[in-house]
């Protein structure tokens, strides 16, 4: 039987030095072709399609914003940077790009749905979106719509945003509209109405200033009913076994002062009530 013959070292040696040559030179062309392919203009991005929301901007608008930071080819291309150039238009909310070949980007944008205005003495007005966020943009473009206002500390507009849900139907049902809500920075909160009067509510979370407010407008028309139905200027919520109001073209007299007793009397315009 014969031996099974093996090559010799040097030859051995000699095919392992042609194959990685080999493998490097596949290897740089791969590259080169790839390099010629970032920076070819043959594939160069021709189109952007936009799909989605466009409502707030035009789609001339949208491509004047977002091309010049659009940067290489259909391959080269960064997505994500692309995705951030077109989220940077104002009232784009979110974008998501995607390659179409031969040399398109497909764009489905999402816009800001306005849902309240953001007063900041430090940064200028701004807006709320629908998901409690703020958000910069031209608050002209809203002026026909009747947006409350909410101010507060940063970071919280998303509370206040459900805070607002929760309190506008039970005011609703009182006829009157909220025009402005107000979180301090020691967490109180005070409600400014269509009417003109306002409301103080005192700490809590949103779920607590509705039930405030729902044993309030539960009882206040009994209270109105003393005073032949005088409208609302300012009402107190932050006690907790009862609340104090105090109704507008009711006449204030003080008391006589000839007594303590009697100085200590409350007008005629101001009333508490136990819920």
């Amino acid at each position: 039987m014969p031996m099974p013959f093996g090559l010799p070292p040097d030859v051995r040696l000699m095919n392992l030095v042609s194959s990685v040559v080999a493998a490097g030179v596949a290897l740089g062309l791969l590259l080169g072709a790839l390099l010629w392919l970032t920076r070819s203009p043959w594939f160069a991005i021709r189109s952007i399609e936009l799909q989605g929301e466009i409502t707030r901007n035009s789609v001339n608008t949208i491509r004047a914003n977002a091309m010049p930071a659009l940067q290489g080819n259909f391959f080269s291309v960064d997505l994500q940077q692309a995705r951030r150039a077109f989220e940077a238009v104002p009232w784009v909310r979110h974008a998501v790009v995607r390659r179409v070949w031969p040399g398109r980007l497909a764009v489905t944008l999402e816009e800001h749905r306005a849902a309240a205005l953001w007063q900041a003495e430090e940064r200028g007005d701004r807006l709320v979106n629908q998901q409690g966020e703020v958000f910069e943009a031209n608050v002209g473009d809203v002026e026909d719509e009747a947006l409350p206002i909410f101010s507060g500390p940063e970071g919280s507009a998303a509370l206040m945003l459900a805070a607002y849900r929760r309190l506008q139907p039970l005011f609703a049902g009182m006829k009157v509209e909220i025009d402005s809500l107000s979180l301090s920075s020691r967490g109180s909160w005070r409600v400014d109405l269509d009417s003109g009067a306002v409301i103080e509510l005192g700490r809590g979370q949103p779920e607590e200033l509705g039930a405030r407010v729902e044993r309030f407008a539960r009882t206040l028309p009994q209270v109105g009913a003393r005073f032949v139905q005088q409208p609302l200027e300012y009402a107190d919520l932050r006690h907790t076994d009862g609340y104090a109001v105090r109704l507008r073209g009711v006449s204030t007299q003080a008391a006589p002062a000839t007594t303590t007793a009697a100085a200590a009397r409350p007008s005629p315009a101001t009333t508490t009530r136990k819920p």
